[in-house]
């Protein structure tokens, strides 16, 4: 949508195929349904936290940061307001806002809405010549793909973009989701199944003990495994198998102090068993499992603990490991990760290297990002490049 209002305004005649019946489908549900439509940040605040080829959007983002988006969103009667970690939503906490925006300017702009499935791009002598579609054929001599990747494909992603990118010649790195929960072996966490923390310590290291990646905010218990946004950007690192997640459940605290801690809840609750005694250290439902874990009777009295046991117990709570068994399914991802190869794509127009007048933008380009409306800021400004840079359209 952004691409073909940028190539309208650019006095190009416009033609957007939508394959679903109708237009943002994913769009609608991003931000638990509210839209994170940006962070409000600098450009590159933006490439920091793209972790897969960040620097081949140098210039995308650079032409349109997300000071760009909001200012063309406010502009066009949607107010937006900044939340914690720097997320933009509409003001209104419903993502049907800026889609009923972006549907506004297209119609303003002159934008076309067809409903068809684009089937193949047609291309003579190295060069776009139209599309194929379920309607029959368009002539175009540009065409911008921007089909998404393969995550939530009731949405529409569902890597036609990948076949026919393919078809013409370009490489594409096999899609595997991003920002997706993580499984993991074992009953722990079924166990805890539901409990949410809040303010921990979180990081992913690999089979040699190397750390991937580290954040700090909330993660979720679930019957598979973890989930919850820490987990989520951590998956965009997992590579191979023997990763671990380390949870740090006390980080305001370091060995020293959370020792103390324990040793006067022990002394405060003394004459009761342990799995009572920690009931102010932990949530109800972990106190099981830390016990297991560290082979501690949960009758046992409080000041019956070892010295060593405590020891264990502070080691623990610093470095709670969860050995991870994979990733949830890419079906169930909220990105994708891979896609068209970028040393095939100008990074200044996003136009292919291998058919003169081939765009693309968003998703189907091999580059994902962390949470917190950086994904939806790449398909802004790579829509935002492909639109300024097409030409000619018919």
């Amino acid at each position: 949508m952004f691409a073909a209002i940028t190539a309208s305004q650019r006095g190009n005649s416009v033609l957007l195929l939508e394959a679903n019946g109708r237009l943002g489908k994913k769009l609608l549900i991003t931000g638990k349904g509210r839209c994170n439509v940006t962070n409000n940040c600098g450009a590159d605040e933006v490439l920091r936290n793209v972790p897969r080829n960040g620097r081949f959007l140098y210039s995308a983002m650079d032409a349109f940061p997300p000071q760009s988006i909001i200012r063309f969103f406010e502009e066009n009667g949607c107010p937006l307001k900044t939340e914690r970690g720097n997320r933009v939503f509409p003001q209104s906490d419903k993502s049907i806002s800026i889609l009923e925006c972006l549907q506004k300017v297209l119609k303003r702009s002159g934008v076309a809405v067809q409903a068809a499935t684009v089937r193949q791009v047609i291309t003579t002598d190295g060069a776009v010549c139209g599309v194929a579609t379920s309607n029959g054929e368009y002539d175009a001599d540009a065409v911008i793909l921007a089909t998404g990747g393969v995550s939530y494909p009731a949405t529409g992603s569902t890597g036609d973009g990948y076949r026919m990118a393919k078809e013409l010649g370009h490489t594409i790195i096999e899609p595997v989701g991003s920002l997706v929960p993580l499984e993991a072996f074992g009953d722990d966490c079924p166990d805890m199944q539901g409990l949410s923390l809040r303010n921990v310590g979180v990081k992913l290291l690999n089979a040699k003990g190397k750390v991937l990646y580290k954040d700090f905010g909330e993660l979720l218990f679930t019957h598979f495994g973890v989930s919850g946004p820490t987990v989520l950007s951590a998956s965009a690192h997992l590579r191979g198998d023997g990763c671990k997640l380390l949870i740090d459940l006390k980080p305001a605290l370091d060995e020293g102090k959370l020792n103390d801690r324990i040793l006067r809840d022990l002394e405060q609750y003394k004459n009761r068993t342990m799995e009572n005694a920690l009931t102010d250290l932990l949530p109800r439902s972990m106190i099981p499992v830390v016990l297991r874990r560290l082979s501690i009777d949960p009758q046992l009295q409080a000041n019956s603990l070892k010295k060593e046991q405590r020891r264990s117990l502070v080691e623990l709570l610093k470095g709670f490991p969860v050995e991870i068994s994979g990733k949830r399914p890419v079906a169930e991802a909220i990105i994708t990760s891979g896609g068209i190869k970028v040393s095939e794509i100008d990074p200044k127009t996003m136009e292919s290297k291998r058919i003169n007048g081939l765009y693309f933008a968003g998703e189907i380009i091999d580059c994902d990002a962390y949470t917190g409306g950086f994904n939806l800021q790449i398909a802004w400004a790579t829509g935002y490049a492909a639109g300024m840079a097409a030409k000619n359209f018919h």
